[in-house]
């Protein structure tokens, strides 16, 4: 028997009131569910380390920002991570420092591909930057302030200016002459 309910809710719930979704009627799933799994993580963690030990090398970081980048983790753990990947050894990080290992290889990807060169890419990602996501400071302030968000952050925008939503401005668009109503074209 329903009970009744007081003050703003007049009728009361009912469970039969509510649809409970058939998992299969929901679709394929988005994420597999296994991803985070330790063979997953043991399979990603020591050639995920290698390459961001690389690329925290050609970047110049320095221990205690390779330190920020990866959460923060202790001294002792964190050289015991580097000698496991650097002689080949199984490695099962946790999820958050695989995540913010792939926000930096993300990152280095995207700037590769917008940028084409070590050295333009390292200008970009050290210089200020006028962006309002940045706003005056370096992207790379970002990527090492030690928070999740910062190298996400940075990866996002770097991976909207590949797809073309916008980019560095660049000589290209110093030289670009604003569209006008001839260059509309409605099909």
């Amino acid at each position: 028997m329903p009970v009744p309910l007081r003050g703003p809710l007049r009728a009361p719930l009912r469970a039969d009131s509510y649809r409970i979704a058939d998992a299969a009627a929901a679709g394929p799933a988005l994420l597999q569910p296994d991803r985070f799994t330790p063979a997953k993580r043991r399979q990603l963690g020591a050639p995920g380390l290698r390459t961001f030990l690389a690329i925290a090398d050609r970047w110049g970081w320095t221990e205690a920002e390779r330190l920020l980048v990866l959460g923060s983790p202790g001294r002792s753990t964190y050289f015991a991570w580097v000698a496991k990947a650097r002689d080949g050894q199984d490695l099962t990080l946790p999820v958050d420092v695989l995540l913010r290992i792939s926000a930096v290889l993300g990152i280095h990807k995207a700037l590769m591909i917008l940028f084409g060169s070590e050295p333009a890419a390292l200008d970009w990602l050290t210089g200020p930057h006028d962006g309002p996501s940045f706003g005056g400071q370096p992207p790379m302030a970002l990527v090492t302030n030690g928070t999740m968000d910062g190298p996400m952050l940075v990866r996002r925008y770097l991976d909207a200016a590949r797809g073309g939503v916008f980019g560095p401005p660049g000589p290209m668009d110093e030289a670009a002459a604003p569209y006008g109503d001839d260059d509309i074209v409605i099909v």
